[in-house]
């Protein structure tokens, strides 16, 4: 049995927000009360959370582990150890591997590599259609049976409407999200950075914004043709929040997710630094502050880090031919916390219902700190100072664009099912 005494339980779900004891047993939590109120057998652990937040387990809803077939760049050891760090208990990884996680038997793979190197639950996504070449669809149904929680052709978007619809018929009637990277590949060709003044005084070939938004506007009509659920992955564009915040208002089931870089950097931060490039690019000034706004008022429903690793040969490249991606798990939390609510743009509780109830709901799943709940929870403290090292990531990768970067306030506990993971 483990104790938590004396954090300030922060739960959106039942808007809980006070000093309380929480007595986890086992995989699941057993008793919220008073400080001191709670009576633990002997020989249970004691984890004294004064001064502390503890939250739900933080869920991060777009991650790459690169397992099978890239683990030059990540394992899922060393991916769920990283995650762990950042204070994520549980992490859903996109089908891009090598094989792509279009069958049954992939899934099953990477469950079973979980169950034994895994340091957090890993929830896979599978491939929308056969190894993501939005040719024909992919064997969904029994992927979900496998034990997949949405589908996504992520790295690229479902290739035409018509598949797209299919999947979306197809997902319904399993109840699974279509998660969607949502570009237009045609306007995005060749492209490696954000179109704009930036691009051209770097001499680099830039994609509009409305690269994502209208890709975004063709699967948000296909999400009311077909009632599906529809995920917009790492949203970056005024334009498509404009979009996913209309569809909100007719009702339709859209949700959305924005990373930590999203809304931290601008197209005017990137340099000829490999570690800049990432898909969805760095967007402009206006869309980081509607990116703000949509956090604040509910448009946005998770923060995602799109961690995505490369190996250091990969990266350590002309910026032209490097690839897309940055390193996320371990700076998501200190981010969010600089960004969003010691700037005042949200409460602490909306920061973290973005990192647990957000991206449950996404899931259809319940986040919650409640008796005969799942015994996951992320402690972690909004004071305490410490510098980013890249050099010191559990990761395998070393691709941040914030390495040596000053923050305060970080996780301080990682615990899946009623075991500590992670520990500061």
């Amino acid at each position: 049995m483990l104790l938590i005494k004396n954090g300030r339980v922060l739960d959106p779900a039942s808007k809980t927000d006070g000093v309380l004891d929480v007595l986890l047993d086992g995989e699941k939590i057993t008793e919220l009360g008073p400080p001191g109120k709670l009576l633990a057998p002997p020989g249970t652990e004691v984890f004294d959370a004064s001064g502390l937040i503890v939250a739900p387990g933080f869920i991060d809803i777009h991650v790459h582990l690169r397992e099978p077939g890239q683990e030059s760049s990540e394992t899922i050891e060393t991916g769920t150890r990283a995650a762990a760090r950042g204070g994520f208990t549980a992490v859903c990884c996109m089908p891009n591997t090598k094989p792509v996680n279009d069958n049954a038997s992939v899934t099953r793979f990477i469950l079973d590599r979980a169950r034994v190197a895994g340091s957090v639950r890993v929830w896979p996504i599978g491939a929308a259609s056969v190894g993501s070449k939005g040719e024909a669809i992919a064997e969904i149904a029994g992927m979900k049976d496998a034990g997949i929680v949405g589908v996504s052709d992520d790295g690229r978007p479902i290739s035409t409407a018509k598949l797209a619809r299919q999947v979306m018929d197809y997902c319904r009637s399993l109840d699974l999200p279509v998660m969607e990277h949502a570009e237009d590949v045609a306007l995005a060709a060749g492209a490696v950075m954000r179109e704009g003044v930036t691009s051209t005084r770097l001499g680099l070939r830039g994609m509009p914004a409305a690269t994502e938004s209208v890709c975004v506007a063709r699967d948000v009509q296909l999400a009311e043709l077909t009632g599906a659920r529809l995920h917009i992955a790492h949203l970056s564009a005024k334009a498509s929040l404009e979009q996913v915040r209309w569809a909100k208002s007719r009702g339709l089931r859209v949700s959305c997710e924005v990373t930590p870089h999203h809304f931290t950097l601008i197209d005017e931060d990137v340099q000829y630094d490999a570690r800049f490039k990432m898909n969805p690019p760095l967007a402009a000034r206006e869309d980081r502050e509607a990116l703000l706004a949509g956090l604040a008022d509910g448009t946005v429903d998770a923060i995602a880090s799109d961690h995505a690793p490369h190996e250091p040969a990969l990266k350590d490249v002309e910026f032209d031919r490097a690839p897309f991606g940055i390193l996320g798990f371990e700076t998501a939390l200190g981010l969010a916390l600089e960004q969003l609510v010691e700037s005042g743009r949200i409460s602490l509780m909306r920061m973290v219902e973005l990192f647990t109830t957000g991206p449950a709901r996404v899931l259809g799943m319940e986040r919650r700190i409640a008796s005969g709940q799942p015994a996951d929870l992320t402690i972690f403290s909004t004071a305490e100072a410490w510098t980013y090292e890249v050099k010191n990531s559990p990761s395998k990768s070393r691709n941040s664009p914030f390495d040596g970067r000053d923050f305060k306030g970080r996780p301080m506990a990682t615990i899946v099912a009623g075991r500590v993971v992670d520990k500061q």
